[in-house]
C-alpha cells in the first residue's frame, strides 16, 4: 500500500478505535484496542518486525523478550492494532520507572503494509490514554530522534525537557546500551545525546485540557 487515507471514527466504543485504510482493493478496517491474553500468538512478529526496524535505520534497541512483551499483554499494558480479518497492524506497551513515579510508551511498531497512513498516531494517542488511565498521577516520556514521534507527542501535549527531568531509573538508562550512540550518552554523563526528550506531566496540564486534546486527536 502506497499511502493509504486512514478516517478515524469520531467516538471510541468500549476502548477500542476503528480506523480505516483505502487501498486498491477497498477499505481495511483496522481495530485498535488494549492487547488481550489471545494477541500472544503476534508476539514474535511484532519482536521481527522491531529489530528490522531497528536495522533500517541503523540504530540499536533495548532488547525485549518474548516473556517480557506476553507479560505486558498479560497485564493489560499493551495496545494493538490488527485488521477485522485478524492481521497484525501495530503495536505498543506500557512501562513504569522509578516506582510509577514515571512512564514510557514504549515498543511502538506498525506493520510495513499499513505504514503512512496515520495508524501509527492511533496507537500512540491510544497508549497515551491507557498510561493515564493506569498511572494518573505519573509523569509519561518519550525520548526520540523521530520527528513524527516529536509531533505525536507534542499534539498529547508532551514538552522537550532535559533528560535530568525524566527518569534515573537506572534499568531505563541500561537500555540504552544496545544504541549505536550509547558512547556518546555516557561521555555527556547522561545529560545529553541524539535522542529529544520530551515530557507530559498531569500536574501541570490538568485533566480538562488532556480530554480535549483526546478528543480532538481521535476526531477529524
Amino acid at each position: 500500500m502506497d499511502d493509504p487515507d486512514v478516517v478515524i471514527d469520531e467516538t471510541v466504543v468500549d476502548e477500542e478505535c476503528i480506523t480505516g485504510v483505502a487501498g486498491d482493493v477497498g477499505v481495511t478496517r483496522i481495530i485498535t484496542r488494549v492487547a488481550a491474553r489471545a494477541d500472544v500468538k503476534y508476539v514474535y512478529t511484532i519482536l521481527e518486525e522491531m529489530e528490522r526496524s531497528a536495522r533500517v535505520r541503523g540504530t540499536g534497541i533495548a532488547r525485549r523478550t518474548p516473556q517480557s512483551i506476553c507479560q505486558k499483554i498479560y497485564d493489560g499494558k499493551a495496545v494493538i492494532a490488527v485488521t477485522a480479518g485478524g492481521d497484525w497492524v501495530g503495536f505498543s506497551y506500557i512501562e513504569a520507572w522509578s516506582g510509577g513515579q514515571f512512564v514510557s510508551n514504549s515498543g511502538l511498531i506498525v506493520n510495513p503494509a499499513y505504514r503512512g497512513g496515520g495508524v501509527a498516531t492511533v496507537i500512540k494517542n491510544h497508549i497515551f490514554r491507557l498510561s493515564c488511565s493506569r498511572y494518573p498521577a505519573a509523569k509519561v516520556f518519550s525520548i526520540t530522534t523521530g520527528e513524527a514521534v516529536k509531533k505525536m507527542n507534542t499534539r498529547l501535549g508532551f514538552q522537550p525537557v532535559s533528560y535530568s527531568e525524566i527518569t534515573r531509573d537506572e534499568k531505563f538508562w541500561d537500555q540504552c546500551r544496545q544504541c549505536v550512540n550509547y558512547s556518546k550518552l555516557q561521555s555527556e554523563s547522561r545529560q545529553r545525546c541524539l535522542c529529544t526528550a520530551m515530557l507530559y506531566d498531569p500536574r501541570q496540564d490538568g485533566i480538562t485540557k488532556t480530554s480535549i486534546t483526546l478528543k480532538k486527536v481521535f476526531s477529524k
